[in-house]
């Protein structure tokens, strides 16, 4: 089977998992949090599409540009489960579950976006 070199990546992987959580998550929300729901999809779907295009860069600084992006929007994912935390509209064994994936995440593309802009 042929890969695309974003799929050879750990941080994409987990990245997709997160999707898998966050739908999870977003099924239970109350009424009138729709707008929390959005903002969390938006920002979580970032993070994969961010790194695929990063990866399927030539360009050293593209690259290390498109990590950055997914490495902001992984940190916006976790500000909204934050704020849906202190709003007690999700289960804590989902917000934990969340955090771990994002701190990963974020640990990852810090060091990808770093690597990628070393030059060879």
């Amino acid at each position: 089977m042929v890969y695309f070199d974003h799929e050879k990546l750990d941080v994409y992987k987990i990245a997709i998992e997160l999707i898998v959580l966050i739908n999870m998550t977003i099924e239970n929300f109350p009424r009138g949090k729709a707008y929390l729901a959005d903002q969390l999809q938006r920002a979580g779907a970032s993070i994969p599409l961010n790194i695929a295009e990063g990866a399927g860069e030539y360009s050293r600084n593209e690259k290390s540009r498109f990590y950055r992006m997914a490495k902001r929007s992984a940190t916006e994912c976790a500000a909204i489960f934050d704020v849906c935390h202190h709003l007690l509209i999700i289960e804590e064994k989902n917000y934990q579950n969340a955090r771990e994936s994002l701190t990963r995440i974020v640990a990852m593309l810090t060091k990808l976006a770093k690597f990628s802009e070393k030059p060879n």
